[in-house]
């Protein structure tokens, strides 16, 4: 996969989209969408938007990153700042900057910069995010990278040092209003109130208000999920309306072979109760955020895969499930229609099956089609001066599982899989191209939170 490439000739395409629509019998008229292409930017985060701007984090040919921002009704490139990472994991994936409002529609971008300062790896930069103006430093010496939490901006600090601590600041300033010690991730907040993940040997959630930093409930992840949670093997969090859903990835420790404790689970925002456990089981990709629609298959203590099963965000209770009978040998990758209502299990350029999740029966094949990942064996990004081991966000492709093979001139991929920002949904083509398309679905959580 080209993930980093020559900037190509700044094109934009706007146009009028073809939604899918559901018609039975009889042509019904397709709503158009304002949408746009943009493949000047090699985008290899996510995107985030807010006050009528999108920003991602982007790859250069030289192996260096910048960060672009991009007028979300269009498309157009606004501007575009150095970018890097000092500090942050592999495995956590290449970061998007932060963007967040300041009030009277207008907002900052804020994002690691390299410029070194003495002693300071680099410089944490807020920008305006129209014109790309610089509002206030802050010096770095590492960090997972800046992000949004309710009207603020937190960021993680020296985090490679013992005196690791989070700071949230005034967005408009760049001054802290109150920092809490230790390593931490924002996993969910609102306009009063923020969730952290705090990474430790037995990690936590904990909530705090935002205005004063004082601490509300606690919850061990161990609590949940049992003894013996390793977050090496990753994690994700998504929220409904009332709750976050969080899920842990297996992790085999080298030294002992032991699994640690792993799956899914949901508390209650407002008091950090937990509502329900599924343990055990492992998150499928692609799919939906844990926040809507998660996916998943059980393991057994000897690691042998169970079935698939679609669980409800809210009560956890099963969907609908896919026993492992029906799972086909070896081979396949998972692809799934917009809707979630099937599961597809492609076979590249071969037939292929699906099965409907509802009642785990096998369906015809032909004229199927279903979304996954574009490229399977994705290379890892050749950065200056940064770690091994860091991707690009994944893209999806639409293929026909008659016949494996991939369809051209497929319009936007699903909503749980780009999620969606104020009616605007943003995705990455396979060759790092930014996309836009604004069909009213509001807002809510993708595949990656």
């Amino acid at each position: 996969m080209p993930v980093i490439r020559p900037h190509a000739k700044p094109v934009l395409v706007l146009a009028g989209a073809l939604a899918l629509a559901g018609c039975s019998g009889t042509e019904a008229a397709t709503p158009t969408y304002p949408t746009w292409y943009n493949p000047e930017v090699n985008a290899v985060s996510r995107t985030a938007a807010a006050a009528g701007v999108a920003v991602t984090t982007s790859a250069k040919s030289d192996g260096t990153l910048e960060t672009v921002a991009v007028d979300l009704a269009s498309g157009r490139k606004l501007w575009a700042h150095p970018a890097t990472m000092a500090g942050r994991l592999p495995g956590m994936g290449i970061p998007a900057p932060a963007i967040v409002e300041t009030g009277g529609g207008q907002a900052v971008v804020v994002a690691v910069d390299p410029t070194r300062r003495g002693r300071w790896n680099a410089t944490l930069i807020a920008r305006d995010a129209r014109t790309g103006a610089q509002r206030w430093t802050r010096p770095v010496h590492s960090t997972f990278g800046p992000q949004k939490c309710g009207a603020s901006v937190c960021v993680s600090e020296q985090t490679a040092l013992t005196s690791a601590r989070v700071a949230v600041l005034d967005p408009a300033t760049g001054k802290p209003r109150w920092r809490l010690p230790g390593i931490a991730e924002v996993e969910w907040s609102d306009a009063s109130r923020v969730v952290f993940l705090r990474l430790a040997k037995h990690p936590v959630l904990e909530s705090y208000d935002l205005s004063t930093g004082k601490a509300g409930w606690r919850l061990p992840i161990e609590q949940a999920l049992g003894a013996g949670v390793d977050m090496s093997g990753g994690w994700s969090f998504g929220a409904t309306t009332a709750n976050l859903i969080g899920y842990v990835a297996p992790y085999t420790n080298p030294k002992t072979e032991k699994v640690s404790a792993f799956g899914l689970f949901s508390v209650k925002l407002t008091d950090g109760t937990v509502n329900w456990i599924r343990p055990s089981v492992v998150r499928v990709y692609p799919s939906g955020s844990p926040g809507f629609a998660p996916v998943v298959r059980p393991v057994d203590q000897q690691g042998q895969y169970g079935g698939f099963a679609r669980l409800d965000a809210e009560s956890g209770r099963v969907l609908g499930q896919i026993p492992v009978t029906q799972v086909p040998g070896s081979g396949w990758w998972l692809a799934f229609p917009d809707r979630m209502d099937r599961l597809g299990f492609l076979k590249h350029d071969k037939p292929g099956s699906v099965f409907d999740l509802t009642t785990g029966q096998s369906s015809k094949v032909e004229n199927e089609r279903g979304w996954s990942f574009c490229v399977t064996d994705p290379k890892p990004l050749a950065l200056r001066g940064q770690n091994a081991g860091f991707y690009p966000v994944a893209s999806l492709c639409e293929y026909g599982l008659a016949d494996g093979k991939k369809l051209n001139g497929s319009a936007a991929p699903p909503a749980w899989f780009t999620g969606s920002q104020d009616g605007w949904r943003t995705w990455t083509d396979e060759r790092g191209g930014l996309h836009g398309i604004k069909d009213g679905t509001g807002t809510s959580p993708g595949m990656y939170g």
